[in-house]
């Protein structure tokens, strides 16, 4: 974790990045799982003869209000709570409370070992004013550009937390990808950036443009039984971007855009920061999307996607497909091991489940070419899930010849829909126990599929590839 935090920390600082924090204190009680540095204990040789070890520091509370918090919903209080916040890190650590009431600000930073604790009716309110967001390197559809900071953000942080109840919104003038005035990316909601061991718990957020929860280049997540709304506008729940060890858990989330989108980086860029999203847990959670997918994985995968559980969920509602993979040529790395098991379905558009690896978002201005450049697939493994009314049940024939898709489980699928399973360019699959009604024509379609459980498949036209990515005259290099 320390060489990523140093590799980031270069890349950034190379990129124009003007907002470090403050290096890591001591490590917060409840949140990390190490001893502060205080309650270490002093080794006997260390202390004056007939001395008593150093006591531990005291948990620190600090109320935003005594530092001149207003709560009125009109007056900005960015200054009061930051500084509750800078406090309460420089002390070693603790909890920041944000008691009943509306608080206007513009960004506020998250410092190492520090808790934002809020109570019941708290609502941190952002505030409409661009200049309220500092500009910096972010992260936007897998490249690193100049964009708002946050509403609520933390960079080189370890052992920090949001905590409800309570609720944070996002101020509905600055919605949108970008600010158009100065061509840079309008600030997300929550949005941690090389930061490790992160607790968000128990709040709701409401925001209708970007994206509401942004982690970066982070380890080690807590995702918990927050409420997430952005319906009305096209900005995602949770992208959890090139983060490890992530969990996500009993939440409920209706969005304009995806409700979770994961994703690695974009193009040369992210294939040589190689920087993968892996180990992400999704459970107990209840989604609801109103413009593309409930869980898109990709399209943005060039540092690679692995090891992503999703079960014992409940999709409501879907534009497109419950469950979205996409990439292109042009992204390389991989997508693989994705598993997902007791799921319930109903509400969907396009339908259960779509695979896209030949087209699916912009390509990037500097593409992995040649064969290096087309994503491996392998692994995906779907069980136990019960449909209601889906279009189509599998629409997997987007996949490249040149690599197809390795392994694939396809099992113990009930209910109702409309077509069946559509599958080209799959190597090793197994398709049983599929038992649904009401669709049209052949329950399972393949080209170019080995197999197990193909018996009786009808065989459909192999799907159209484009070019392939020329290799360019000069190898990129990060700029």
């Amino acid at each position: 974790m320390k060489d990523r935090f140093l590799a980031r920390r270069s890349f950034l600082l190379k990129s124009g990045q003007s907002l470090l924090a403050l290096p890591a204190l001591s490590l917060l009680p409840g949140i990390g799982a190490a001893e502060t540095r205080s309650a270490k204990a002093v080794p006997k040789s260390a202390n004056a003869a007939g001395s008593e070890p150093a006591a531990a520091r005291p948990k620190i509370v600090l109320n935003v209000r005594d530092f001149g918090a207003t709560g009125d919903g009109a007056t900005k209080d960015t200054a009061a709570i930051q500084q509750a916040i800078d406090r309460c890190s420089v002390f070693g650590g603790g909890e920041t409370l944000v008691p009943a009431g509306n608080y206007l600000t513009g960004s506020i930073q998250l410092k190492s070992n520090v808790v934002l604790r809020f109570e019941q009716d708290a609502t941190i309110i952002g505030s409409s004013d661009y200049a309220d967001y500092p500009v910096t390197q972010v992260r936007w559809e897998g490249k690193w550009i100049q964009g708002h900071i946050a509403l609520i953000y933390a960079i080189d942080a370890e052992h920090i937390g949001i905590v409800g109840p309570g609720k944070i919104v996002g101020y509905s003038p600055v919605n949108g990808p970008s600010n158009s005035q100065i061509k840079v990316r309008r600030p997300a909601l929550i949005e941690p950036i090389n930061c490790n061991d992160i607790h968000l718990e128990g709040f709701s957020t409401s925001y209708h443009g970007i994206w509401s929860l942004h982690p970066t280049c982070c380890d080690n997540i807590l995702i918990k039984n927050l409420v997430i709304r952005s319906t009305g506008g096209n900005g995602d729940g949770i992208d959890v971007d090139s983060c490890k060890h992530v969990r996500i858990d009993g939440c409920d989330i209706s969005t304009g855009d995806d409700c979770i989108s994961l994703k690695s980086g974009r193009g040369s860029e992210g294939y040589l920061l190689h920087e993968p999203t892996e180990d992400v847990h999704i459970s107990n959670c209840t989604f609801a999307d109103s413009l593309f997918a409930c869980i898109g994985i990709g399209s943005e995968t060039s540092g690679g996607i692995r090891g992503v559980r999703i079960e014992h969920c409940k999709f409501t509602g879907a534009k497109t497909f419950a469950l979205y993979i996409k990439s292109r040529p042009g992204r390389g790395a991989f997508i693989e091991d994705i598993v997902a098991n007791d799921l319930d379905v109903s509400g969907t558009q396009g339908g259960l489940i779509r695979f896209n690896l030949l087209g699916s978002g912009k390509q990037d201005e500097s593409p992995v070419p040649g064969k290096e450049g087309i994503p491996t697939a392998r692994n995906f493994r779907f069980s136990n899930i019960h449909v209601t009314d889906a279009p189509i049940l599998v629409d997997g024939t987007s996949i490249h010849p040149d690599k197809p898709l390795e392994g694939l489980v396809l099992a113990g699928i009930t209910g109702t829909c409309a077509k069946g399973i559509y599958l080209a360019n799959v190597r090793n699959a197994e398709i049983r126990d599929i038992k649904v009604t009401g669709f049209a024509g052949p329950l399972i379609n393949v080209n170019n599929v080995t197999g197990a459980g193909l018996h009786g498949a009808a065989s459909i036209d192999a799907p159209k590839i484009g070019d392939a990515v020329p290799v360019p005259a000069e190898p990129y290099q990060l700029h």
